[in-house]
């Protein structure tokens, strides 16, 4: 196997010490050590839950310590497109879920002191033609309607928000305003040391299998076994692993990503644009320019891809976006890393939180679809309260496994 490349966040995060020694029983295991699994993990061990956690290798070593770093609330898609493929109810319920996540987030990062260069300076997806320009006119309208903040920015306006002249074809953009930037790695492991100090354990041990009885769950693990009445299960990309039932419900797609040496600062929002597939990229605040996307030139747009490896095509296309929409900084990019990492994935682009098929007292999260980082704490939340109540609270209902939306997808 070829080994998988360290990310930007990685290679800028302290190490996250995991013990091996691995205990017999606990009361909650919680297994994954992403954003959703550690904020689970967090939320037990504030509410005094004797709770582990099991990582396979290294915290944020998944789709977390390898993604755009973008807290952007709402639907992974247009909200308006939302509306029309999961009905009204649901997208509202998406877009209120998220924006109490990014209020819950900023509490949490007080509360605890983490220093995850969190910052809010809002998201800008820009239009390359006068019909991505309709399109996103058309979403201002409906977010504005439904009272959330969005605006049109012409060319002009979008010119004086970025630090170098803009390609021809940028027609301008839609603007969110408010919308976080953040350090992935630096919060995932910022949020376990908290759960540390409030009586959690983490350990690094990767499941092979997960069974029951009547009165416990078994976890067998390179480590060895332990049982524990209640688990929860968040490795998003790798849920079909241990829950087989779920092969063609939740899918990995391989999504790439590069870093640029550090430049002058051009632009300080999360800043997107749909060239192949959705391309999206931030510039940190060390002067880092972090890039991601072009998925659709893969074979099978990544679809089924189980490593975590770059791939030259997909390099080369996510290189050539930058010059395309500011064609000055072409000579001052010199990348110094390049990535890739799993997204899990369902035929709505929506994620799931239920219990696990014939595993009642095992709850699952996963197919965040590139978008995971906007539900993370408030998901985290509710999973932990679910785990100790034995209840999913009807918050989730929209994100449950029989919805209508969710259908099965074949790599």
């Amino acid at each position: 196997m070829v080994s998988e490349a360290v990310s930007y966040w990685q290679d800028t995060s302290p190490t996250f010490p995991l013990s091996t020694d691995l205990p017999a029983a606990a009361d909650v295991v919680v297994i994954g050590g992403g954003l959703l699994g550690t904020a689970t993990t967090y939320w037990l061990a504030r509410a005094g839950v004797r709770v582990i956690q099991l990582e396979r290798t290294t915290l944020a070593a998944g789709a977390t310590g390898r993604n755009g770093g973008f807290v952007r609330a709402g639907t992974a898609g247009p909200y308006r497109d939302a509306i029309a493929n999961l009905g009204y109810e649901t997208a509202r319920a998406v877009m209120d879920i998220t924006y109490a996540n990014q209020v819950l987030l900023r509490q949490v990062l007080q509360d605890e002191e983490i220093n995850c260069d969190y910052r809010e300076p809002g998201a800008l997806k820009l239009a390359i033609s006068e019909a991505q320009a309709e399109q996103h006119r058309l979403e201002v309208e409906v977010l504005e309607r439904d009272g959330f903040a969005a605006q049109w920015l012409d060319r002009a306006q979008v010119q004086e928000l970025i630090n170098t002249p803009l390609g021809p074809e940028i027609q301008g953009g839609r603007f969110l305003p408010g919308q976080a930037l953040v350090h992935s790695a630096r919060l995932v492991k910022g949020l376990g040391r908290a759960a540390a100090r409030y009586g959690a354990r983490l350990y690094q041990a990767e499941v092979h299998k997960i069974e029951r009885d009547v009165e416990a769950i078994h976890l067998h693990t390179s480590q060895g076994s332990l049982v524990a009445p209640t688990v929860v299960l968040a490795v998003n990309a790798w849920t079909s692993k241990l829950l087989p039932t779920l092969t063609n419900i939740i899918v990995p797609v391989l999504e790439q990503m590069l870093a640029y040496e550090s430049i002058t600062p051009i632009f300080p929002m999360g800043l997107s644009v749909h060239i192949n597939a959705g391309e999206y990229m931030q510039q940190t605040p060390s002067g880092n320019i972090l890039i991601g996307g072009c998925g659709f030139v893969a074979p099978n747009s990544g679809v089924g891809v189980w490593e975590s490896v770059p791939t030259t095509p997909v390099q080369e296309a996510i290189q050539q976006i930058l010059p395309r929409i500011f064609p000055q900084l072409t000579s001052q990019l010199q990348v110094l890393l390049r990535w890739a990492g799993l997204l899990g994935c369902t035929s709505d682009m929506q994620p799931i939180v239920d219990r696990a098929p014939t595993l009642p007292h095992v709850f699952f999260v996963g197919g965040f679809s590139g978008h995971g980082m906007p539900f993370g704490i408030r998901f985290g939340q509710l999973l932990a309260e679910a785990a100790t109540s034995g209840q999913l609270s009807p918050v989730l209902n929209p994100f449950r496994l029989d919805r209508p939306s969710l259908k099965n997808i074949n790599p």
